[in-house]
C-alpha cells in the first residue's frame, strides 16, 4: 500500500514563508515525476510546480520565482518552499507522486498516480 503524507501547512502573514513536506512511503520500485497542487475553495485544483525523477521543475506562473519544489529521492520526499507568500496563494495543497510500485504476486509492473490527504496553507494580509 502507497501513501503520501503531507506536513509543512499552517498560518502565516503576507511576505512570510513556509515549507511543505510529501514522504512516500509503501511498496515503490521508483518515483517518476512528484508535484504539487492547490485547491483553494471555490475553485479548481491547479498544479503548482513539479519535478521529474532527474530533477526538471515546472512552475505555474504565479508562483514563478517565489516557489521551490526540490526532492530527495532517497528519502521518497518532496518539498515545496514558499517564500513571499501572498493571500492568493491560500489553499489546501496536496501532495501528487508519479510512481511505480512493485507489483502484487502475478501483477503487471504499471505507474500509478497517488495523492497526499493535503494541507492547509492561511496567508493573511
Amino acid at each position: 500500500q502507497v501513501q503520501l503524507v503531507e506536513s509543512g501547512g499552517g498560518l502565516v502573514q503576507a511576505g512570510g514563508s513556509l515549507r511543505l513536506s510529501c514522504v512516500a512511503s509503501g511498496s515503490i520500485f521508483i518515483i517518476n515525476a512528484m508535484a504539487w497542487y492547490r485547491q483553494a475553495p471555490g475553485q479548481q485544483r491547479e498544479l503548482v510546480a513539479m519535478i521529474t525523477h532527474g530533477g526538471r521543475t515546472n512552475y505555474t506562473d504565479s508562483v514563478k520565482g517565489r516557489f521551490t519544489i526540490s526532492r530527495d529521492n532517497d528519502k521518497n520526499t518532496v518539498y515545496l518552499q514558499m517564500n513571499s507568500l501572498k493571500p492568493e496563494d491560500t489553499a489546501v495543497y496536496y501532495c501528487y507522486a508519479n510512481l511505480r510500485p512493485y507489483p502484487k504476486y502475478g501483477g503487471d509492473w504499471e505507474d500509478l498516480g497517488y495523492w497526499g490527504q493535503g494541507t492547509q496553507v492561511t496567508v493573511s494580509s
